[in-house]
């Protein structure tokens, strides 16, 4: 069954994608990460290549040529062939239709008001349906 680990109260979900994608590359897992819409991921995209002059996180979109043997897929696109169900890592304000397919899924949740109220309704959703739950609240002391 699918692990859902809720990451709340994050001020940039575009930044902490990327730092998770780079901390599950640091262990070899293969993580698809779900954008919003397309000019998200252009932006997540984007980012994975800026986040550090120190790091590469090896990447690319969905329905690339290389998306088989690249650890790190974004995409906008539920619709799209993906290689690899290991980790999902929603960006988005929907549940994903495809979630039950991944072995873990991290529901990234801003600190915007209705970004939080969908987070809010997703969770309620998946713990009716008995999925095994987390949550995590970021800057909390």
């Amino acid at each position: 069954m699918t692990r859902i680990d809720f990451h709340t109260n994050i001020p940039d979900k575009l930044i902490y994608a990327c730092r998770l994608a780079r901390k599950a590359w640091s262990t070899r897992a293969k993580v698809v990460l779900l954008a919003e819409d397309a000019a998200q991921a252009a932006a997540l995209n984007d980012a994975l290549w800026t986040l550090s002059e120190t790091d590469f996180i090896p990447h690319v979109l969905a329905g690339d040529p290389l998306a088989a043997e690249t650890p790190i897929i974004v995409t906008d696109r539920e619709d799209v062939d993906l290689p690899h169900h290991e980790m999902l890592v929603n960006l988005t304000r929907r549940t994903p239709a495809t979630f039950a397919e991944f072995a873990r899924v991290f529901e990234i949740i801003s600190t915007d008001e209705a970004d939080a109220a969908a987070g809010r309704q997703r969770y309620v959703a998946y713990k009716k349906q008995s999925y095994p739950l987390t949550h995590f609240v970021a800057n909390q002391s």
